[in-house]
């Protein structure tokens, strides 16, 4: 029967490690012994142990020394210190430096046994309690590319694999959403692992020419497969069925919060639809008095100037200024409940950018930001309609230049996305958002600017859906936001 536990032991005594061999092996264990230091280190670099045992005193490192070596490439393995009488106090600095425990020389079988049952228990505890919290974090996370990345992440920890990749379908395509680790492996050889599994619509075990092990896991969401989780494991690594049981779990988790953020977006709009009609039949009641308003605050406005009452003029251009917020509140709000059939039209795609970057440039010199516009002379004309785009990429424009510090980079770029498809992204260095506002950003009248109406977005992503396309956003705190538009050129594909 192949052992299903591996030690790892270190000992400059030849005779001692002949013996301890013998008694390792003896308990189930697949032993690696040496009495070279470097060469037990070099062993944890290709291959994962479940103990270590190392001798003390050792030349020209010891057992200290090792164990912050050991633990700098395997940080959950529990070694054991292996040591004379003479010496206890300097085991016992051994586990204050990180050592599991030690062991007294000569070895007591029993001492052995227990010590080593202690330290298989505690590091599969390790394990299951960063599972249960990686778990907890997946349920609890918001934004649907978090819980995700949560995912890759907890997986590959908690199978000690070397690389996780989460895969959804798109678009009739198998795309990698979220990974954790490194590995040289091409992501199209790991999608096809991900393929066989979704299509069994169970776990899948693969095995690569260079004899490496691919695991894969569907994402099962109400029966059907829309995507899988792939773990990637080193030719030496033989996969347990704990180890499937684990990569179930989290696929599971995974479909569980993909299916959720699917079911939140669908309320979420349903909601917001009804608040929109809402808001756009108060903002035609408020139309009438805010048109009284802006004439009245006109006729003042001529009489104290006719009295050469300055500030009484000045008082009355901030009641018109206000009225005009107001205003542009109401027809903002209106747009969002009714929003306007749309009238394509065939336009050249570029120059409607280019005129938008010219309506913000007053901002762009008054905080003196550098702008970097990179479009694709290629990308021709599309149809689409171009006042509904231009209060698109105007939003955006102007969110990127209020979220930048003076001196900042703008940075605007189009191209062509397939055979009928358009990109364009618009890039800044500003302040960046967090997890909540990207969750929340879309949702009507949340705003963190101090002056904003909250719906922007909102209108941005509604005109965006319109014509078929799709917004994406990245961003992280202090490190800027882009955000992609692919839209179709030639109509709904």
């Amino acid at each position: 029967m192949t052992p299903s536990r591996s030690a790892l032991l270190v000992d400059d005594d030849a005779h001692i490690l002949e013996v301890l061999e013998m008694r390792l092996s003896a308990m189930g264990f697949a032993v690696t012994a040496t009495q070279d230091p470097e060469e037990a280190l070099a062993a944890l670099g290709t291959r994962g142990f479940d103990v270590a045992l190392v001798d003390l005193r050792m030349e020209p490192m010891d057992g200290i020394a090792f164990t912050r070596a050991a633990h700098g490439l395997q940080a959950r393995l529990p070694v054991l210190i292996m040591t004379a009488h003479g010496t206890i106090e300097n085991a016992v600095q051994a586990v204050k430096e990180g050592a599991f425990d030690f062991l007294t020389k000569p070895f007591v079988t029993e001492e052995l046994r227990s010590k080593l049952a202690r330290a298989l228990s505690e590091r599969r505890w390790a394990r299951d309690r960063n599972l249960l919290r990686t778990v907890g974090e997946t349920l609890t996370s918001g934004p649907i590319d978090r819980v995700l990345h949560v995912v890759a992440e907890g997986t590959m920890e908690t199978t000690e694999t070397e690389r996780a990749v989460v895969f959804l379908r798109e678009d009739g395509r198998l795309v990698p959403k979220a990974t954790a680790g490194a590995s040289a492996t091409p992501l199209d050889w790991l999608a096809g692992a991900a393929e066989a599994a979704m299509a069994r619509n169970e776990s899948t075990t693969v095995t690569g020419a260079d004899g490496r092990l691919t695991l894969a896991a569907p994402l099962l969401v109400r029966g059907t497969a829309e995507g899988a989780v792939v773990v990637e494991n080193p030719s030496y690594v033989i996969a347990t069925g704990e180890d499937v049981d684990l990569l179930r779990l989290f696929a599971a988790q995974a479909a569980v919060a993909l299916n959720n953020a699917r079911e939140l977006s669908r309320l979420r709009s349903g909601a917001l639809a009804a608040l929109g009609r809402v808001a756009s039949q108060v903002a035609h009641e408020l139309n009438n008095p805010l048109g009284g308003l802006a004439l009245y605050a006109r006729v003042l406005e001529e009489r104290f100037a006719k009295a050469g009452d300055e500030e009484g003029v000045q008082l009355t251009r901030k009641v018109e200024r206000a009225v005009k917020h107001l205003g542009e509140l109401v027809t903002d709000i209106t747009a969002y409940g009714r929003p306007p059939e749309l009238k394509r039209e065939e336009i050249p795609a570029n120059a409607l950018i280019e005129e938008c970057l010219s309506l913000v440039q007053d901002r762009v010199a008054d905080k003196q930001i550098r702008v970097v516009s990179n479009l694709d002379a290629a990308v021709g004309s599309m149809l689409a309609d171009a006042r509904e785009l231009k209060k698109v990429y105007l939003n955006l424009l102007v969110n990127a230049l209020d979220a930048m510090e003076p001196h900042g980079t703008l940075t605007v770029r189009s191209r062509s996305a397939g055979e009928n498809g358009l990109e364009v992204s618009v890039e800044d260095t500003g302040c960046g958002m967090d997890a909540e506002t990207r969750a929340r950003m879309f949702d009507l009248f949340f705003t963190t600017k101090a002056n904003g109406t909250g719906l922007g977005m909102a209108i941005a992503r509604s005109v965006v859906d319109r014509h078929g396309g799709r917004l994406a956003v990245d961003s992280e705190p202090g490190r800027g936001t882009r955000i992609r538009i692919e839209l179709p050129l030639r109509g709904t594909p």
